[in-house]
């Protein structure tokens, strides 16, 4: 009897010391796999006292959580209410129904001249300038579409982008003058017979200002697909080389080169398509020049701020991130303007906000350039600072809440996460990062920033599952 009651004392403080294993940090992240990973996790109540942490002084790889802090100075300079003026002049006079004159669309900064916010109808601003032209009585423009795209210099990426990049919809350039994300919408049917070549259709409606070399094949049912495309340097041929099993369906956003030239171009199609003819040449100005700015001809104003942070945090978009940096640093009055200067004005809101700026390091406001560094310690603070911010309000409800919307509306589904978890995911090769507000089973608030650095794995699966281990222990525990 004696020997069996040792026994089950044993096996219950085998099971007892396991669990309390189990409900700790530390052995949470020594069980994770890829080892080779170097992981950073600050936890806070919502007065900034630290809760939990492992290596909260280090210096971490942040990726998109740097948008957290480019968008909460965002929201402090502008405010949530701002919306991005697009104006059209008219330089010259109406003679019956033909504008003799040139057309100068002066470029804002605006990033949504899109379908994102407007219902997926990516030609509701072409449309809207084409009504109010025509309200003018324009039929027929006898001159110029000229773009003035002075406000910002001519660096069309920041410091620290990776090349390979520069193909895709997440690395495309960045201009005051922008058109459908600066990127062709492609899309790619596998329907024909293996080893023929897939069909392509591609937005703005097959437009020619790109060239698609298309050496794609037609493989077996059983093979797997495999993507292949780049957008030569300086140029808008792009060369489109993926396999794809057949009837394989494949959609994805190639950037092009020179963003307001595409503008014009396409603008100039869908006003020849929809009843004002324009014969004359397209011209981009970089450099400011005199013309009547008395004749407002057409104007669009953007989305409130908060809706474009919202599409920022929500869908983790480095172009608009990258957008308006530029168009921050021209409305603080350095015209045109720049990424550099725009990041100045960052760290400076940082400082501001009582955060220590030794250890922000930043190339760019997105997350996407290599150099860039932070740390959880940091990241939670501003979260923290935010609360009593002004625009806390517009700055919170532009993450992501967990299982509903975003870049987390797949994660956490099932979990009691679910819906208690609003923060804002990041990842570039090799780091994955979590920061955002918990709302744990007591009801108590805590401020949590997870980074996971130097993994090898490109699946990024098992990290999310250990970040996620790292919320369930904090939501039970608090």
């Amino acid at each position: 009897m004696k020997l069996s009651f040792r026994i089950v004392l044993l096996l219950l403080i085998a099971f007892f010391a396991e669990t309390l294993y189990a409900q700790n940090l530390t052995s949470i992240i020594d069980r994770a796999p890829n080892q080779e990973a170097f992981w950073s996790v600050t936890v806070r109540d919502d007065q900034g006292r630290i809760l939990e942490s492992f290596n909260p002084n280090k210096v971490i790889v942040p990726a998109s959580n740097q948008k957290l802090l480019t968008t909460a100075a965002y929201l402090d300079f502008f405010g949530a209410a701002h919306r991005f003026q697009t104006s059209i002049f008219g330089d010259g006079e109406l003679a019956g129904n033909t504008w003799k004159g040139n057309l100068i669309i002066k470029g804002s900064g605006d990033p949504s001249i899109s379908g994102d916010l407007y219902n997926d109808d990516r030609y509701y601003v072409f449309r809207k300038f084409t009504e109010q032209l025509k309200a003018t009585g324009i039929e027929q423009i006898d001159g110029m579409l000229m773009a003035d795209v002075s406000l910002f210099d001519g660096q069309y990426y920041p410091k620290g982008w990776d090349w390979y990049d520069f193909s895709f919809y997440y690395g495309v350039q960045v201009s005051p003058l922008s058109f459908n994300n600066n990127a062709v919408d492609l899309e790619v049917f596998a329907e024909g017979e293996i080893g023929e070549t897939p069909r392509i259709t591609w937005f703005p409606d097959s437009t020619d200002y790109v060239q698609l070399e298309n050496r794609q094949v037609i493989t077996h049912p059983a093979t797997e697909y495999d993507e292949y495309y780049r957008r030569e340097m300086g140029g808008n041929r792009i060369v489109l080389g993926s396999t794809l099993p057949k009837d394989y369906y494949e959609d994805e956003s190639l950037s092009i080169d020179n963003p307001p030239m595409f503008f014009l171009d396409s603008f100039k199609d869908y006003l020849n398509d929809h009843g004002i003819r324009v014969d004359g040449p397209i011209l981009v100005s970089d450099q400011a020049f005199d013309y009547d700015t008395t004749k407002v001809l057409a104007q669009h104003n953007s989305r409130p701020l908060s809706e474009l942070i919202n599409w920022i945090n929500k869908e983790s978009d480095n172009f608009y991130t990258e957008m308006i940096l530029k168009t921050l640093s021209a409305g603080a009055g350095q015209q045109p303007g720049s990424f550099e200067h725009g990041i100045l004005l960052i760290r400076e809101f940082a400082e501001e906000m009582g955060l220590d700026t030794t250890h922000i390091q930043m190339n760019d406001g997105s997350g996407l350039a290599g150099g860039n560094f932070n740390k959880t310690t940091i990241l939670s603070s501003l979260l923290v600072a935010m609360q009593n911010h002004p625009e806390a309000t517009a700055y919170f409800n532009s993450m992501s809440v967990a299982g509903i919307d975003g870049t987390l509306a797949h994660r956490m589904k099932g979990t009691p996460l679910y819906n208690n978890f609003k923060g804002k995911s990041g990842f570039v090769t090799g780091v994955r990062t979590l920061s955002g507000s918990l709302k744990a089973e007591s009801g108590k608030k805590l401020i949590v920033s997870i980074a996971t650095n130097n993994f090898i794995s490109e699946k990024v699966r098992p990290i999310d599952a250990v970040h996620e281990q790292i919320l369930m222990y904090l939501y039970e525990k608090y």
